[in-house]
């Protein structure tokens, strides 16, 4: 019982975290696309937020495992709470090499708080659940996993909405207020030393990884490159630039994709159950997902490269997109926490999130680029040889809960 009261406050304070964290994404975005920032300088925006994301993941799971997950979650509310109090502190006036480099420093802040936060959050999933229960440990995954995403989305539409509503300085004081009430909480409620190794580890073995933790990883790199090189910039300045849709508009439709993503995600247990035979995902899954989601993705390529009707190749590809997605997610985050011993547990999901965050950079970078290059089919083209990739390096991960065991009792 005081095993899931902890995984409810920490999942609790991960909400908070994520409702800003999408808001303030959205925000940036249609913000300075209304001031008229080229796609390719609004990518720049993110690309520190994604990069600290890397180094925060890498480093942030060593410091969990010595000092507990307590520790990096609250250190995660906290500077996101800064980043949005320093972001607010923008002067229109500013040129605009100072505003994109001042930006660029708010959103390391928040790629830092967002990764140490996920990576407590995740970690403690394992932490908490005994040994042996795969099947339950794949359902807390997903639920998590999903429920994060849906609320991703709904921070999507915040952030257009109060955008419209409020303004850029007031939404993000606004949501800064909200967060550290969340903190304050999270603070008084949870206990000490939770996730705590219970052996001192070396710093130098957080580079030390198992083969199969490794080509999970790098197969993480290519999916989530995959979705961002379209989703990040491609997609919402084709949505404004091509079809006029308004803030509000776009923010809502994301938002709508995001909730619909997460809970694919958390159903993707009950999705799985008749093509697993009653058993839980192996590296096949995750291999037959990523082909699928190539296939269709090239088809969406092909529908905006020949003028299809955008209703039907963007708009109906995204969501059939996001389920063939939202399920190779929730399985590759099931996977990794079923590699791991407990013990070693935020040490291997901070590597493993740390390859999810450089993912995110490539896919960050070349979404703006691609699209200033080749527009919406290139990012899509683009899109597809990251998603193959992913599908190449997860056929050489173990099959079989035989495989699982061994793994586990070497990561």
């Amino acid at each position: 019982m005081t095993g899931l009261r902890n995984y409810s406050l920490a999942t609790g304070a991960y909400w908070g975290f994520t409702l800003t964290d999408g808001a303030l994404r959205m925000l940036v975005l249609l913000h300075f696309h209304a001031l008229g920032y080229r796609p390719v300088q609004i990518a720049m925006l993110f690309l520190l937020y994604e990069f600290f994301g890397m180094v925060t993941n890498l480093v942030g799971g060593w410091i969990g495992s010595h000092f507990g997950l307590k520790i990096t979650l609250f250190a995660g509310l906290a500077l996101q709470v800064a980043a949005l109090v320093a972001l607010a502190g923008l002067q229109p006036a500013w040129p605009a090499a100072l505003s994109v480099a001042y930006v660029m420093g708010t959103q390391a802040l928040s790629g830092i708080a967002k990764d140490l936060t996920k990576m407590s959050s995740k970690s403690a999933i394992k932490v908490l659940l005994p040994e042996g229960e795969e099947g339950t440990l794949f359902k807390w995954v997903a639920i998590l996993t999903g429920s994060k995403n849906a609320l991703k989305g709904a921070g999507f539409f915040l952030g257009g909405l109060l955008l419209a509503w409020l303004g850029f300085r007031a939404a993000l004081l606004a949501m800064a207020a909200a967060l550290a009430l969340v903190l304050l909480g999270a603070v008084l409620a949870l206990p000490r030393g939770l996730g705590q190794a219970q052996s001192r580890m070396k710093f130098s073995r957080i580079l030390a990884k198992s083969r199969n933790i490794n080509l999970l990883s790098a197969a993480r790199l290519f999916l989530f490159g995959s979705r961002d090189v379209w989703f990040v910039v491609g997609l919402p300045v084709f949505l404004a630039a091509s079809l006029g849709w308004s803030h509000t508009r776009i923010g809502g439709f994301l938002a709508l994709w995001v909730i619909g993503y997460g809970g694919v995600q958390a159903l993707a247990p009950n999705l799985l159950r008749r093509g697993l035979a009653g058993g839980t995902p192996q590296g096949g899954t995750a291999a037959v997902g990523a082909f699928a989601l190539a296939g269709l993705t090239a088809l969406i390529a092909w529908g905006v490269q020949t003028e299809l009707s955008p209703w039907l190749t963007v708009i109906a590809g995204l969501a059939l997109f996001g389920l063939v997605f939202a399920i190779n997610s929730s399985v590759h985050s099931y996977l990794v926490l079923a590699y791991t011993e407990s013990d070693q547990v935020a040490l291997n999901v901070g590597f493993y999130y740390m390859a999810n965050a450089a993912g995110r950079l490539l896919g960050t970078l070349l979404s703006g680029l691609l699209f200033q290059l080749g527009g919406l089919p290139g990012c899509l083209w683009a899109s597809v040889v990251l998603v193959l990739s992913a599908g190449l390096l997860s056929l050489s991960l173990p099959r079989g809960e035989r495989g699982l065991k061994t793994v586990k009792t070497t990561g």
